[in-house]
């Protein structure tokens, strides 16, 4: 589990495909300790709860590799991923950690398009798309997890939402970089999601 607070941001630096294409071995570049990341522990990479295989030091940074199959390729944006990207990075949350976010599983549901950006002073405003079926889990100040970063929802209507990005969310993620057209990664909240499966089977 996790909690959308980024610590870190990583670069890929190695990117091979693996098992016919079914397969992406990427090598994630970061500021962890190394001596603190063990073969199979958990990193969340732009909202993509991923598994460490391998970890190590090279040019005094510290890298680790994880392997991102066929479904993560498929709905979520690592099938755009390449040499350079940067990813907004989270470890594991651990018991007795601070819950500075919202709980977040890791498991994007899907992708959701940058409809416009707006540049305000000090701050950003973005409006964005989703499917329907994800349309129906966000809620004006509901939270909701965008490319691993926990945010709150300003507005929302149909099946666009728009989010307002403070001056240090900006700074210390990706998120600075954002456009208008490129896909982020959704997560819904885990609340939302239970209680509009408990209202399904009360009707």
């Amino acid at each position: 589990m996790f909690t959308g607070i980024v610590t870190d941001i990583g670069e890929i630096v190695g990117f091979t495909p693996v098992a016919q294409g079914q397969l992406h071995r990427l090598r994630i570049a970061c500021n962890y300790d190394q001596a603190t990341i063990a073969d199979g522990a958990s990193i969340a990479s732009n909202g993509v709860c991923l598994t460490v295989v391998a970890s190590g030091v090279a040019g005094g940074k510290t890298w680790y590799d994880v392997d991102a199959a066929v479904e993560t390729l498929a709905l979520t944006t690592a099938k755009h991923w390449k040499l350079g990207t940067r990813l907004n990075l989270e470890r594991a949350l651990k018991i007795g950690d601070e819950l500075g976010g919202h709980i977040v599983a890791g498991h994007a549901d899907g992708i959701a398009t940058i409809v416009s950006r707006e540049d305000l002073p000090d701050m950003a405003r973005f409006e964005l798309a989703t499917t329907r079926e994800l349309a129906r889990f966000i809620a004006t100040k509901g939270s909701i997890t965008l490319d691993g970063v926990s945010l709150t929802v300003n507005t929302v209507k149909d099946v666009t939402f728009s989010v307002l990005i403070i001056p240090h969310t900006l700074t210390v993620t990706t998120i600075g970089g954002w456009k208008a057209g490129a896909e982020v990664n959704i997560e819904v909240d885990l609340m939302a999601r239970y209680a509009a499966r408990l209202t399904e089977m009360t009707v």
